[in-house]
């Protein structure tokens, strides 16, 4: 006799009990991201060589654009902003970031907007529209204004997450130009980047004047 004989036996299960619910999925997959979680973690992969590759392959993406190849450039652009938005996660989840690679992260987002909005101009300048030209120039300066009045304003222990334009707002819009280039949408995306830039800089200043200003409880 087995182990499991000499046990008293259970009760009669209910009817349905142990089915999973329709739409519930196999616990197999938890695991299986689990496990591709801890092999990450376990791993020499670092925050800092995710946000070199997020780098890397905007880079590949600003000279895909400067060479008029919008659809490719637009695809490897989304696949590196992926890579910048992943690292912090990792960061966090494998207790690896350090203040280091904060930073670098920081400085490496800020060059890719310069970058790639830097190879759509030399495009537009290709084609003489000086006014799309000016507009890249708005969206570059609102684009590191945004980053910088949230740092300034944490500096002085006021949070600043406000406005419509964060930059995942701003990696949607650019990537919707530069995937639908070809359809006309480069040039539209530029200026809504630029104004929607433009008002979250608004915004943000309105907040932390707000924050800054109201009156001690």
């Amino acid at each position: 006799m087995s182990p499991a004989d000499t046990r008293t036996p259970a009760p009669p299960a209910e009817p349905g009990a142990g089915v999973p619910p329709r739409g519930a999925r196999p616990a197999g997959g938890g695991n299986r991201l689990e496990a591709l979680r801890d092999r990450l973690i376990a791993s020499r992969l670092t925050p800092n060589q995710i946000s070199m590759a997020g780098f890397t392959l905007n880079v590949i993406a600003a000279v895909l654009v400067w060479q008029h190849e919008f659809l490719i450039g637009g695809v490897v652009f989304i696949i590196g902003s992926i890579c910048d938005t992943l690292d912090g996660g990792y960061s966090r989840m494998s207790g690896k970031g350090t203040p280091f690679g904060a930073f670098l992260d920081s400085t490496l987002d800020r060059i890719v907007e310069g970058i790639v909005l830097t190879a759509v101009a030399t495009t537009f300048t290709e084609r003489g529209d000086e006014l799309a030209v000016a507009a890249v120039v708005v969206a570059v300066m609102s684009s590191l204004v945004v980053s910088y009045t949230r740092a300034r304003a944490e500096a002085l222990g006021v949070e600043c997450k406000v406005g419509i334009a964060d930059r995942l707002v701003r990696v949607l819009i650019l990537s919707a130009g530069l995937v639908g280039a070809n359809l006309g949408l480069l040039e539209p995306s530029v200026y809504v980047l630029a104004a929607l830039s433009t008002i979250t800089v608004v915004q943000r200043i309105l907040h932390v004047k707000r924050q800054l200003t109201q009156p001690a409880l």
